[in-house]
């Protein structure tokens, strides 16, 4: 049994790495069909989504794969049977109810979005918003069937039907606004309306297939039920209050990032226009920060979070079992892995920011300044997401909703002065700090609550910030010999320079993690097999 779990623990990891790198990827084309306003557009619409959907999904699979899970190891096949059935119908109407909402609140949303002076920009946004909320009619009852299936061990339906989704939307994103604005003559308004409104189509895509999984496995989950006990009768009221509990953490951590990029969204071009911008350099700026390098920033989070929250059971597991060294092992393994694989990404992506914009995008002073500036914020994100999980595993999660509100409550405070002051970097600056002080919140719990020393981190902290510095000085003496005969300005040039001080910052900070033996102290006997899989050691 155990085998079969770590194996659909992996089919469903790995279905969603290759989402989120779809979701990633995408962006490139879909910049150069549409441009800067296209992208800004894109934003103001994908922000308030994200919330909605954070609110009426986040946790939902989890907490229902927990539920179902539970009562199935007690054989108590009818109650997961039943959760399932009159959940089906619960998050009909939360889907309905969360599309009317967004669509008719889509006006006030827009207002708050745009400038008045932007003549029919608040029509737009509004647009492209209504475009979008027809997803949420779909996303919740699709994400309890994926609970479902997951409650029952089989991940592969749900990792299946996240890349079938990314897949159709994506593909109905690029191609539904290339033909509207090179075959139809349509305006960027229609033609993001469209790849707004493609979040639908790819619910579609993944729910169809969702339900062919349910009509090939429905004779397999009617057979449990001969074996049901029923012993148990659990009232749907209780079977609702356990599913929140579990869900809750997830959402409020689901929506955190969307919230500060909300405060952007509600607060930047207001505050550009106010020292001066133009309201088209202020919506371009927007786009810049909100999709643009926001895209770039999150994968080395992706990244350092998709290893470190592996180890959150095992954490739960330790502070349950009132096993003290166990769990500060556990905290101190978590807090390293994040660092080790999320500093010297940044300062790599905050180093190369110039030829990476231009790969990525065009080649802009202003999109590489951002993205230079907003690199280091990653490590901030992948932190809070990390914190919060420990927070979850420790049974203090109430404690999330408190850091949340306390980052937001900066952000939201510093957000105009700052802009300002600082102009576009003012936003990055009010984030950073918001984030901040939600990090030390959870990590003063965390020490609390788990009595945990903070020691063994600081003196490892110390070790990879000086392997990051050598890389920092090997990769930047590269960069600076590259860009003397290579121009960071072309796309050709702007690859060749990032795939090689990559794999020069590459090998210089894994050959000192060899030599010092950190990566052994941090990933184990995963080092080995991954270097056998490599034909790099016997």
């Amino acid at each position: 049994m155990s085998s079969k779990l770590l194996r659909g623990t992996f089919i469903l990891t790995l279905g969603t790495i290759i989402s989120k790198i779809l979701g990633l990827l995408y962006v490139i084309p879909f910049y150069h069909i549409v441009g800067d306003k296209g992208n800004a557009l894109y934003s103001f619409a994908y922000v308030p989504y994200t919330i909605f959907i954070s609110i009426a999904t986040a946790g939902i699979p989890l907490a229902v794969s927990k539920f179902i899970s539970k009562y199935n190891a007690l054989e108590e096949y009818a109650v997961g049977r039943k959760l399932f059935k009159s959940g089906l119908i619960i998050m009909t109407c939360t889907g309905v109810l969360s599309f009317l909402a967004l669509y008719f609140f889509a006006p006030v949303i827009a207002e708050m979005s745009t400038s008045s002076e932007a003549g029919t920009n608040v029509k737009d946004v509004t647009t492209v918003i209504r475009a979008v909320s027809f997803a949420l009619i779909v996303v919740p009852f699709m994400s309890l069937i994926r609970g479902f299936f997951q409650g029952h061990q089989s991940m592969g339906p749900s990792a299946v039907s996240q890349v079938i989704e990314q897949i159709v939307r994506i593909t109905f994103v690029l191609a539904g606004a290339f033909v509207v604005l090179n075959f139809m003559n349509g305006t960027i308004t229609q033609a993001v309306s469209v790849a707004t409104f493609a979040a639908f189509i790819g619910a579609i895509g993944g729910l169809a297939s969702l339900l062919w999984y349910w009509y090939k496995r429905k004779f397999y989950f009617d057979d449990l039920l001969l074996y049901d006990k029923g012993t148990m009768d659990i009232s749907l009221k209780d079977m609702y209050k356990e599913i929140i509990i579990y869900a809750a953490p997830f959402v409020f951590v689901g929506i955190a990032n969307p919230l500060f990029q909300l405060v952007d969204q509600f607060t930047f071009i207001k505050a550009m226009q106010s020292i001066g911008f133009e309201y088209d350099k202020a919506e371009s700026a927007y786009a810049v920060i909100t999709m643009q390098t926001h895209k770039l920033v999150i994968i080395p989070v992706s990244l350092a979070t998709a290893f470190s929250l592996t180890l959150v059971p095992s954490i739960t597991k330790a502070f349950v079992d009132l096993d003290r060294s166990s769990l500060n092992r556990q905290l101190n393994q978590t807090f390293q892995v994040v660092l080790f694989l999320t500093l010297p990404a940044v300062v790599g992506l905050s180093m190369l920011a110039e030829p990476i914009f231009t790969l990525f995008y065009d080649h802009s002073e202003l999109g590489t300044e951002v993205l230079r500036t907003y690199a280091p914020v990653a490590i901030l994100f992948a932190f809070f997401l990390v914190t919060a999980a420990i927070l979850q595993g420790i049974n203090e999660q109430r404690f999330t909703v408190l850091s949340l509100l306390v980052g937001l409550l900066l952000k939201l405070s510093l957000n105009i002065p700052l802009i300002k002051l600082m102009e576009t970097e003012g936003s990055i600056v009010a984030t950073a700090i918001g984030y901040t002080a939600s990090i030390l919140i959870n990590l003063f719990v965390i020490k609390t609550f788990a009595k945990y020393p903070f020691r063994l981190v600081f003196r490892r902290s110390l070790l990879i910030v000086l392997f990051t510095f050598l890389m920092f000085i090997g990769t930047g003496t590269v960069y600076k010999i590259l860009t003397l005969f290579l121009s960071p300005a072309s796309d050709f040039q702007a690859l060749l320079i990032v795939i090689i001080c990559a794999g020069v910052g590459a090998g210089i900070y894994f050959y000192c993690s060899f030599k010092t033996r950190l990566i052994y102290f941090l990933f184990g006997e995963k080092v080995d097999r991954a270097l056998k899989k490599l034909k790099l050691r016997s």
